[in-house]
């Protein structure tokens, strides 16, 4: 076939249609025409408001999961921060609440104190401060062991007492310690006054009371005595002295199948609370001695008159 005859077009499936100039001219007028026309007419707007509703669906869709994990997110460290803090509330609300409760032992502890204080000013026996340990660990007896002791000159039978009267009686001293049983114990007795009519009677221990108290015994059954009367230490007995407070008569029984009277009384001192107690030197160390008899002579047989 001559090279003449040659058909030089393109076939179609290579066709291309305008060429790129033409096509970049158009399409840049087009968008000319358009972006003045909306800017002056807004002829695209109602088509940007139908894309925008009918793309709203698929872009919720899309931004949701994220919008869900921003929020998780965000919500469990406001979890772990309200965590936090309610634990600092609740660490501060326990130092608060064990620091009132020293603060109200302080201000027991100091009224004590101050009660113990003015109690010394008015004795003139000398005494000494003491700090209560424990409790005896006996179960059947009334005891409590303080921090003075031998060394410090307590000897058995020293009165003690604490901002309100008499607390006992210091029973077993040791180096540096010392056992003091206390009024309401069943082996423990005390000789008082009642300051109201002056009679003088013996007060023992009777723990088996409710709460621990003590019982006046051997009382005439029409013995002058009233509820309310207050009973001091009467210091015949050489170990308290005279005119401190040592109970309080609470109950009194009449019976006429009995000559005596069941008196029963509650210490002033507390008996079961003491912490600052005060120890004093018995009344019976204090006194002078007794100056010995002088020898008689007998007089010689034969000697005259």
């Amino acid at each position: 076939m001559p090279l003449g005859t040659l058909d030089r077009t393109p076939p179609p499936f290579f066709k291309q249609g305008p060429s790129a100039l033409t096509k970049l001219v158009f399409f840049s007028a087009l968008s000319l025409f358009l972006m003045v026309a909306d800017s002056r007419f807004a002829l695209m707007r109602p088509l940007r408001a139908g894309l925008a509703t009918a793309l709203y669906p698929v872009q919720w869709v899309v931004l949701e999961p994220l919008r869900l994990l921003q929020g998780g997110g965000a919500y469990f460290e406001g979890m772990g921060a309200l965590q936090a803090k309610a634990d600092s509330a609740e660490r501060q609300l326990a130092a608060q609440s064990v620091r009132s409760g020293q603060v109200e032992q302080l201000t027991l502890e100091n009224q004590r104190l101050r009660q113990l204080l003015e109690l010394r000013a008015h004795i003139t026996t000398p005494s000494q401060s003491a700090e209560v340990l424990y409790d005896a660990a006996d179960a059947y007896t009334r005891k409590v062991v303080i921090d003075r002791g031998t060394a410090q000159g307590v000897v058995a039978g020293s009165p003690v007492l604490d901002g309100l009267g008499v607390l006992g009686q210091v029973t077993r001293a040791y180096p540096m310690v010392s056992e003091v049983t206390l009024l309401i114990d069943r082996d423990q007795a005390i000789p008082v006054l009642n300051t109201r009519t002056g009679a003088r009677s013996v007060a023992y221990g009777d723990p088996s009371s409710f709460g621990g108290q003590l019982e006046l015994r051997f009382m005439a059954g029409n013995s002058d005595v009233q509820v309310g009367d207050v009973l001091t230490t009467s210091g015949v007995d050489g170990v308290y002295p005279v005119g401190l407070q040592v109970a309080k008569i609470a109950k009194i029984e009449r019976r006429a199948d009995s000559a005596f009277a069941r008196i029963y009384c509650t210490p002033v001192a507390q008996v079961a609370a003491a912490r600052h107690v005060m120890v004093l030197q018995p009344v019976g160390s204090q006194l002078p001695e007794i100056p010995a008899a002088a020898p008689v002579v007998a007089p010689k047989k034969g000697a005259k008159k």
